[in-house]
């Protein structure tokens, strides 16, 4: 079995708007939070600063630790080309807020651009389950369904 270790945001403003990435890979595309993959030898709060970055062009600080998520995908559902073993999502999701920046959108990365939503029409939008699952970790299951 493969293991991904990654880091992600939720970040709502004082307007209750939320902050999210859009992710675009392997002809499959969703609103997701702002969030990735830990580099070698990094740490988790470290990715999950980085990543805000990179993908929304904002300077972010870690609330709190929210909550860690695994998923196992199975390989038939993967979308890496050539794999044959399942994977192991390993999801570790923060609060945080913006400290600085201005929103970009990313580019030469899974996700295509950054936008912000106000927490009531977050529902309406095309988005992958890790959105559901980090309004559940904050507390705002009401805007997941």
């Amino acid at each position: 079995m493969d293991l991904r270790v990654a880091a992600y945001s939720i970040v709502i403003d004082d307007d209750r708007r939320m902050l999210l990435a859009h992710w675009n890979e392997g002809g499959a595309s969703g609103w997701t939070l702002p969030g990735g993959g830990l580099e070698p030898g990094e740490s988790p709060d470290a990715a999950a600063r980085r990543e805000a970055r990179e993908e929304t062009g904002y300077r972010v600080a870690l609330d709190e630790l929210l909550g860690i998520h695994s998923r196992v995908i199975p390989a038939r559902r993967r979308l890496v080309a050539g794999s044959d073993l399942p994977l192991q999502a390993l999801r570790i999701v923060y609060r945080a807020h913006v400290t600085g920046g201005e929103l970009r959108n990313e580019t030469d990365g899974t996700t295509d651009r950054a936008e912000w939503f106000p927490l009531s029409e977050v529902r309406r939008l095309k988005r992958v389950s890790l959105v559901n699952i980090g309004l559940r970790m904050a507390g705002l299951e009401s805007f997941a369904r």
